[in-house]
């Protein structure tokens, strides 16, 4: 029987409007005064209570599905304005579905009722940075009016936008004092010092600047660099800027600091605008702790905020948009996320980096042909990338297209040539399985065995070599060493496991297999290949009975759905036994199943 999954939008707000039509409120929606028409949310509220569009919006929330949750916040608010929790919470949701304008305006309403909040205030803050009213700002961040606890993180970022709120006014002396003082604590010194070189650089005062960058770039990754070097070419350090863009890794990844260290050989004028203005800078703050927030092992909702946030105050900063498209990635958002690469190719700023994120993203929705199709309109922009090449041939290789993945995976190890070898042997590792699985083993072996030179310690690399040799007969020894140490390597790895113990079942040794295929079924109890090989084992060791029920088991998982499961097969070693269908295939027993790990399962390449 089919569930329903209650996390769909529109199937929460189905349960949502079931359950507010049992409620009193609902029954009586017509006893009720009109919405203001000035209060944007109430327009849009419907007459079924605030139960329904508040379990809806608690559950889009609970997906990441932002817009579904701002316009289901935005109706619970209607209902119960006076709730500074629905408040927030719709904000919230404006913010991250990229609603900013919205957001300003529910914002001021907010402290018009006097609900404000930190994220409120925040929002209100970019308001003014956005209007350009600068004094407005600065009686906001002023610190003597302030009546909430000190809290570091938030006290810093005030800070930091009443510095630029200072040169916005004009007062450039004022906000370096500020960002000195500042800068006295240790820990944000780096920080801090980021922006005081952009704020000196936009004043002229290069050589101070210049100074504050020297070292650790602390700016989010190109902005950071691209300061450093447009710095040193007002300063006729040219040399130094061309070095330190030549050293950076990925420089080939990057066209935005290839086209300035371009410029910079070229002797042609390079100009100081990573920041143009005082608002860029503020954008930058943003930026600087979106990054911060990201960088966490868990992190926190409000590094899309800041992200949003930024690139709404500074359009053209590219690393605000791609930043704000990653994290809707991370949330699964792809459609969203589209929209900001669209955006971004829309205003001429594709970079590399944008596109192989993209590409991963329509992937990872199941859109394979919008993905192979950016993934070989990247190829022809950039034809001397090899991550350009291997996400193509990556993309072919997981759609089974594997006699069409070679030649991509060809291009991009000639490309890495004179590369370190760290660089080559993941594309060596895919191209041998395109050719292990296009029927091409022997050219598939070298690229392995190649790789494993390269990764000795690389589990699931060792497992394909292993089993492709246990599956062929060939080099049994060898093959039972590289799987058993591939064990070592991820002991928790159920297709690992299950290699081990199918390695076990054609060599003949049925009792060792037991063991590891009983754990192997342990964490891919809903694999229908891995059931299926755990029958053959227990059939061989004269479990009969137990074989037979998790060949029906195997049978019950939609084992159609996997090329290498043969629900026919199974059903014959249900009707005849396995010995009589092993008798009937003859010669071809030694071959009766493929392994299910590292040439299907899509983490044996992570």
């Amino acid at each position: 029987m089919e569930t329903l999954n209650l996390t769909r939008p529109n199937l929460a707000l189905t349960l949502a409007l079931l359950l507010s039509l049992g409620a009193p409120a609902a029954l009586h929606a017509q006893d009720r005064p009109s919405p203001r028409p000035e209060d944007e949310a109430k327009e849009s509220a419907p007459v079924f209570g605030l139960a329904g569009p508040y379990l809806a919006a608690r559950m889009a929330a609970v997906e990441s599905d932002y817009r579904a949750a701002a316009r289901y916040f935005a109706q619970a608010v209607a209902h119960d304005p006076g709730d500074a929790y629905l408040a927030d919470s719709a904000l919230v949701a404006f913010c991250s579905a990229g609603e900013i304008e919205r957001g300003v305006k529910f914002a001021a309403r907010m402290e018009e009722r006097g609900d404000s909040t930190e994220l409120s205030r925040l929002v209100r803050s970019a308001d003014l940075v956005h209007q350009g009213d600068w004094d407005a700002l600065l009686e906001r961040t002023d610190p003597e009016k302030s009546t909430r606890p000190h809290r570091k993180d938030r006290d810093l970022m005030v800070g930091m936008i009443r510095a630029w709120a200072l040169m916005g006014a004009g007062r450039a002396s004022d906000a370096m004092v500020l960002l000195e003082e500042m800068a006295k604590t240790p820990d944000v010194a780096p920080m801090v010092n980021y922006h005081l070189a952009l704020a000196r650089a936009l004043v002229g005062d290069y050589e101070r600047a210049a100074k504050l960058l020297e070292g650790r770039v602390t700016g989010a990754h190109v902005l950071g660099f691209m300061a450093r070097a447009e710095i040193l070419a007002q300063l006729e350090r040219r040399d130094e800027a061309i070095a330190l863009l030549d050293n950076l890794p990925g420089l080939e990844a990057e066209p935005q600091l290839l086209a300035l260290r371009d410029a910079l050989k070229a002797g042609e004028p390079v100009a100081f605008d990573v920041v143009r203005t005082p608002a860029d800078g503020v954008a930058q703050v943003f930026l600087t702790f979106a990054t911060a927030l990201a960088s966490n092992p868990n992190p926190e909702p409000l590094s899309l905020i800041h992200a949003r946030l930024a690139s709404w105050l500074s359009p053209e900063m590219t690393e605000a948009r791609l930043m704000t498209a990653q994290l809707l990635q991370e949330h699964q958002q792809f459609d969203l996320a589209e929209e900001e690469y669209e955006t971004l190719r829309r205003k001429g700023q594709m970079r590399p980096v944008a596109e192989l994120a993209r590409i991963d993203a329509l992937s990872q929705a199941d859109r394979h042909d919008e993905a192979e199709k950016a993934a070989l309109s990247l190829t022809a922009a950039y034809p001397e990338l090899p991550q350009a090449w291997i996400a193509l041939g990556d993309l072919l290789r997981q759609q089974q297209k594997f006699s069409q993945a070679v030649p991509a995976y060809d291009k991009a190890l000639t490309l890495l040539t004179d590369a370190p070898d760290q660089a080559r042997w993941f594309p060596l590792y895919a191209r041998g399985i395109a050719l292990e699985r296009a029927g091409q083993f022997e050219r598939a072996e070298k690229d392995l065995l190649a790789a494993i030179e390269i990764r000795p310690d690389q589990a699931s690399l060792l497992n394909y070599l292993g089993y492709s040799w246990i599956d062929r007969g060939e080099n049994l020894d060898r093959a039972l060493e590289l799987i058993r140490r591939a064990v070592e390597l991820s002991p928790d790895d159920g297709y690992i496991l299950d290699s081990l113990a199918w390695a076990y079942f054609r060599l003949g040794r049925y009792d060792e297999a037991v063991a590891p295929m009983e754990k192997a079924i342990g964490t891919m109890a809903a694999d229908p290949l891995v059931n299926d090989h755990l029958g053959d084992i227990y059939w061989m060791n004269g479990r009969k009975r137990e074989a037979e029920t998790q060949w029906k088991r195997a049978l019950s998982l939609n084992p159609d759905s996997n090329d290498d499961v043969d629900p026919e097969r199974i059903r014959a070693k249900l009707e005849r036994g396995l010995d009589a269908v092993l008798a009937e295939e003859g010669d071809e027993a030694s071959l009766v199943v493929r392994q299910a790990g590292a040439g299907d399962n899509p983490r044996a390449l992570d």
